[in-house]
């Protein structure tokens, strides 16, 4: 039995665990701060010399930002956008070592009208975020997602980048953005001081406006629809921003583990014909804004640490996916499935990631698709216009067969959302002296043709993946204006395509 007064600490040996060397693996004379990966043990200097030396090579080695260019950064005030912040501001001081050639601004989509936030809550976000900007000196916009609402259709079309930059001209762009930096330099000072006079705390935002977008994101069923949504409708309003703004490239914060779940979660809801815009470094889908991710490279883990031991203030604002379980939807289940693996396979993420970069897609390119070979809500290009024999095809007969068709409502058929456009019955719009034109009795319809209202089959203007997140929603008619609008004009000019199709040139022609 045992003894009360027995001493057992000279026979107890004590076990050494196995640690990594404590030596950094770069200057091989510091003591390592952060290991990084098993047998990657940094010190504080060489950790951040080598963070910032991997921003560098990500931009230089791309070459899609030309010297003196505007730049847009999307800052959501999580931990990698607020890292890009950073790196930016670092490779535009004055103490930089090789200093980043081009002109940057921030912006913030403040979502917390989508996901119930209060007044008080939104305005305590933003100033909190304030005070991060303007310690950078950039100029910023901050935006609310209501602003989505009033978009105009322009958004969703592809426009042509004004010039076509080639590698030649990169040089001859560095010389001359050299000889101005001084005066750009002061000119967005300038600017970022009268932007601080004329800010408010937080833009006003109507109530009705607020209560729209509500009912809009709850218009989704599930979960996984209404993040789907959300990403979109974030997208077209930085689009936005960039352009009236006159910014040509649109700075992302992604990073390697995002963009590892981002892939797995894109072939789970059929995205699989655009992996390569949606994970690639160039997203070139817009056309004259090019959305660049230089923050692809970094792991969650790398970013963690980097933030925490050089100070870099980031700004918790929740989501859509806050609080909720790990099977609430697809994308929060794949993060919960990527994470929990990597945790006993250190390489998962970065397999998945090197396989994203080896994906490309045969499409056509953005300044020469046409509007109707492109998806009406994520722009790009369609997978839905394959053959007869595929299983896509099997698919929509399949649903065809066991659908039963309510003669009542379609969701797939929206009216125009201009009253204008629709007349009622037994009125013209021509003279008053046609009392008879479109009435029951007469038998012959309007002579106008505004008198039919306008319908507009959706389904045909989206990609595969768009039309699942479209059958979750329990009405399109909550869909912003901009997209039943031009929705509506890509249809006509596919009808007057075919009206006139027998008189027009072949391509080849």
């Amino acid at each position: 039995m045992c003894q009360v007064e027995e001493d057992y600490n000279d026979a107890l040996e004590h076990q050494n665990v196995p640690c990594i060397s404590k030596k950094c693996l770069k200057c091989k004379e510091l003591t390592a701060a952060v290991v990084i990966r098993a047998g990657d043990p940094y010190c504080r200097d060489c950790f951040k010399e080598y963070f910032i030396h991997k921003f560098r090579a990500m931009l230089g080695k791309n070459r899609v930002i030309f010297p003196g260019e505007k730049v847009l950064l999307a800052v959501s005030g999580g931990p990698s956008s607020c890292s890009m912040l950073s790196q930016v501001q670092q490779g535009l001081s004055q103490n930089a070592h090789k200093k980043l050639r081009f002109v940057p601004g921030i912006v913030f989509i403040d979502e917390g009208g989508a996901v119930g936030q209060s007044v008080e809550e939104r305005c305590k976000t933003v100033a909190e975020l304030q005070t991060v900007f303007k310690a950078t000196g950039f100029p910023f916009h901050i935006v609310p997602l209501e602003q989505v609402l009033a978009l105009p259709s322009e958004v969703i079309t592809t426009v042509p980048p004004s010039s076509q930059r080639t590698a030649s001209a990169y040089k001859a762009a560095v010389d001359k953005f050299t000889n101005e930096f001084k005066f750009i330099g002061e000119s967005s000072n300038s600017r970022a001081t009268e932007q601080e006079e004329k800010e408010t705390l937080f833009p006003d935002v109507p109530e009705s406006e607020t209560q729209l977008l509500q009912q809009l994101i709850s218009s989704a069923k599930t979960l996984t629809a209404r993040q789907d949504l959300l990403n979109t409708l974030r997208q077209h309003l930085l689009v936005h921003t960039a352009r009236t703004e006159g910014y040509s490239k649109l700075m992302l914060g992604d990073h390697c583990t995002r963009l590892a779940i981002k892939l797995l979660t894109s072939i789970s809801l059929g995205r699989g014909a655009q992996l390569a815009q949606d994970t690639g470094f160039a997203d070139l889908r817009f056309g004259d804004v090019i959305m660049v991710k230089p923050m692809r490279d970094y792991s969650a883990k790398e970013i963690a640490y980097y933030n925490h031991m050089f100070s870099v203030p980031t700004v918790f604002t929740p989501n859509l996916e806050t609080k909720t379980t790990e099977k609430a939807s697809i994308q929060r289940l794949t993060e919960s499935f990527v994470t929990k693996l990597q945790a006993d396979f250190p390489s998962t993420v970065s397999t998945i990631y090197r396989t994203s970069e080896k994906l490309q897609t045969v499409a056509k390119g953005s300044s020469t698709g046409h509007q109707c070979d492109r998806c009406l809500l994520c722009m790009c290009s369609l997978d839905t216009d394959v053959e007869k024999a595929s299983a896509f095809k099997a698919t929509l007969i399949s649903e065809q067969l066991s659908r039963t068709k309510s003669p009542r409502a379609s969701s797939t058929n929206i009216q125009s959302p201009n009253p204008e456009m629709a007349a009622t019955a037994g009125q013209c719009c021509s003279s008053e002296e046609a009392k008879d034109c479109g009435s029951v009795a007469s038998g012959e319809g309007c002579c106008s043709s505004a008198k039919t209202p306008e319908t507009t089959d959706l389904k045909s203007l989206l990609c595969y993946s768009c039309r699942l997140t479209m059958k979750d929603m329990s009405s399109m008619e909550r869909l912003p204006p901009y997209i039943l609008l031009e929705a509506q004009r890509r249809q006509r000019r596919s009808r007057m395509r075919e009206e006139i199709g027998d008189f027009l040139l072949d391509e080849c022609d």
